[in-house]
């Protein structure tokens, strides 16, 4: 009798968090049609015994992944806090900074602020510091990004997976959520021809796997911003791609690239 094994490479698995939405849905039925496994978790912390199947995958918002990204073996992917600011003023069209929250609550003139890469609190345009969340609710050294008050009429979501854009669609009208699918829009060669020139300077200051946000201003392409893909909303863009930029962008930490590894996203401070 021979004492030699086979090893069996069980299917991966994504991970979902007890909050669905049309997103998660979707990403479910997709996942299950290429033969991974899915498990939607019951609560903010991974069961002791919590089994998966092969190595695991996450879609979930920034404050579930940071509370069971390390004990499911994951690491995020997101854009560096500071990107904007990177661009040139052509790829933008309006001045961003970042700033600390403890500067931004001193600002006395509008702008827009958000968070960069999580929801502490809400984006959108304060009339001055005093609007924002006070001390009790956030820290004084959370990043914040402050940027000129725009007007976008319409604004896209495209998923980027190594430089290419492989799917995206319209999510928003004046501010108001309109969706449709990018591919036939009116202005799909303008949106895409824009964002494959901004990738293509800018490339090598996103990681591997990532969402990126474009707005048009007085009918120009703008950058709205870039996003980690592990959190965001497809929209009506393909789920087949979606799901391809998701697995890459939050899967096992032993398979992230040497390029992706500037990218992680820091693993949050455990509290029991």
């Amino acid at each position: 009798m021979s004492d030699d094994t086979v090893s069996v490479e069980l299917p991966r698995t994504l991970v979902f968090s007890p909050r669905a939405n049309d997103t998660s849905h979707v990403l479910a039925s997709v996942a299950q049609r290429r033969g991974l496994f899915t498990e939607h978790l019951t609560g903010w912390r991974v069961p002791e015994g919590f089994l998966v199947g092969g190595p695991a995958h996450l879609y979930a918002g920034p404050l579930f992944a940071d509370a069971v990204a390390a004990d499911l073996g994951i690491a995020l992917l997101e854009p560096p806090d500071d990107w904007l600011t990177r661009l040139p003023y052509a790829a933008l069209r309006r001045g961003i900074r970042m700033l600390t929250m403890a500067e931004a609550w001193t600002l006395r003139t509008p702008a827009f602020l958000k968070p960069p890469n999580d929801k502490s609190f809400p984006a959108r345009v304060y009339l001055d510091g005093t609007q924002l969340p006070g001390p009790d609710a956030v820290d004084s050294d959370t990043p914040v990004l402050v940027s000129d008050p725009v007007t976008f009429t319409v604004e896209f979501r495209l998923y980027v997976l190594d430089g290419e854009i492989v799917t995206g669609a319209q999510y928003a009208i004046e501010g108001d959520l309109d969706i449709e699918p990018l591919d036939g829009h009116e202005s799909e060669q303008r949106v895409l021809g824009f964002a494959k020139d901004v990738l293509r300077e800018a490339v090598d200051t996103l990681p591997s796997a990532v969402v990126m946000d474009v707005g048009l201003i007085d009918g120009e392409p703008t950058v709205v911003e870039a996003n980690a893909a592990w959190a965001s909303g497809h929209y009506a863009a393909d789920p087949e791609r979606v799901l391809d930029v998701v697995l890459r962008a939050a899967g096992p930490s032993a398979e992230a690239g040497e390029r992706d590894r500037q990218f992680l996203r820091p693993a949050a401070e455990r509290v029991d």
